[in-house]
Parts: C-alpha cells; sequence; structure tokens
C-alpha cells in the first residue's frame, strides 16, 4: 500500500469534507436564520383589516383594531359635517399641516369620503383614549359643537380630529392609511399611496 493518496482521491475527500461541513454550518445556521423571521402574530398584526360600513347607522362610532390600536370609523351626518366649519378658529392645526394622515385625506374633512371619518383612537398627549362626545356640550365650553374630549388632561378633538388650540394635546389625531373598496367596505392598513 502506498503512503501517499493519489491526487483525486485527494480532491476527493476535500470535496467530501467541504460538503459535510457545509452542511453543518448550514444546520447550525438555520434556527438563528428563523428566529430574525416576525412570529405569525406579529405578521397578523400588520396586516390590514377589513370593515364592512354598510350597516353603520349616522353619527355611528365603532372601534375596530390594527397594529394593537383602535380605529374608530365615524359615520357622520350633514349636521356634523356642519360643524366643522363652525369651529375654524378654534382650532390649533385646521389645515391639518403638522398631522399624520395620507394626503388622499388632507382635505377639509380629514377623509376620503367626508362621511366616513377614520381615526387612530389614541390623544396625541399622552396616549390616552379620548371620549366621543357627538352633541354641544355646556360643560365642554360654549363653543363646542361635538367631537372627541380626552378627560385625562382636557384635549379636545373636532368632528374630524383636530385639536383644538390651548390644549395639552399638540397634534391632530392621526388618520391611519386606509382605502375604500367598493361604496361598503374600508381597508385599514392600505392606501391608495402604497
Amino acid at each position: 500500500m502506498s503512503k501517499n493518496p493519489s491526487p483525486g482521491r485527494r480532491k476527493f475527500l476535500t470535496a467530501s469534507a467541504s460538503v459535510v461541513g457545509g452542511l453543518g454550518v448550514a444546520t447550525a445556521i438555520a434556527p438563528f436564520l428563523s428566529a430574525w423571521q416576525p412570529s405569525k402574530k406579529a405578521l397578523a398584526a400588520g396586516s390590514s383589516v377589513s370593515v364592512d360600513v354598510s350597516k353603520m347607522q349616522e353619527g355611528q362610532l365603532i372601534t375596530v383594531e390594527w397594529r394593537s390600536r383602535p380605529i374608530w370609523i365615524l359615520r357622520r351626518n350633514q349636521e356634523q359635517l356642519s360643524t366643522l366649519s363652525k369651529v375654524v378658529e378654534l382650532i390649533s392645526d385646521p389645515n391639518s399641516d403638522d398631522s399624520k394622515q395620507p394626503s388622499d385625506a388632507k382635505n377639509d374633512y380629514r377623509s376620503i369620503n367626508p362621511e366616513f371619518l377614520v381615526l387612530e383612537g389614541i390623544c396625541t398627549h399622552l396616549g390616552c383614549v379620548p371620549l366621543y362626545r357627538p352633541n354641544k356640550d355646556v360643560e365642554l365650553g360654549a363653543d363646542w359643537e361635538g367631537g372627541f374630549f380626552c378627560p385625562c388632561h382636557g384635549s379636545k378633538f373636532d368632528l374630524a380630529g383636530r385639536v383644538y388650540k390651548s390644549v395639552p394635546a399638540p397634534t391632530n389625531l392621526p388618520i391611519p392609511p386606509y382605502k375604500f373598496v367598493g361604496e361598503n367596505k374600508i381597508l385599514i392598513g392600505e392606501s391608495k399611496e402604497a
């Protein structure tokens, strides 16, 4: 027997050792790579939410969850829409220049369709959940035409989610990305911009 293996055998042994070593490295790394992938729960939390609004009554507010946040959908009636122009002088950011919203909702109504308002139901001051107070209320001031009131620190928002002047909340209530699918469904989490 020869003590020196043939060059062909040496190449075969080197290639075999490389393949086995590569498989071992891949096997060892696989659990780490899979740990970097988002969980099914995280993927579901970030996905879009479809809401059928066909049965909503005028003036009705419903809450759905998207990305662990309460999302309000308000079906405004004509009287509620008419109050928006009455309070413009009292609003800190009436044109929503400093607020988070999709560009197709940057208008007087802060919505794609004036009838339906879609907002994140979290106060921009400290993250409290404001109350829906749709009617005139002397307790909230003679100029109160209806909207959202945060009882924690007194922030007030009109029926378009615009913040009043001289309250703790710095900006209007955020509007999440959304779009209409047909006439009766709102898809929260996707917009025409995306």
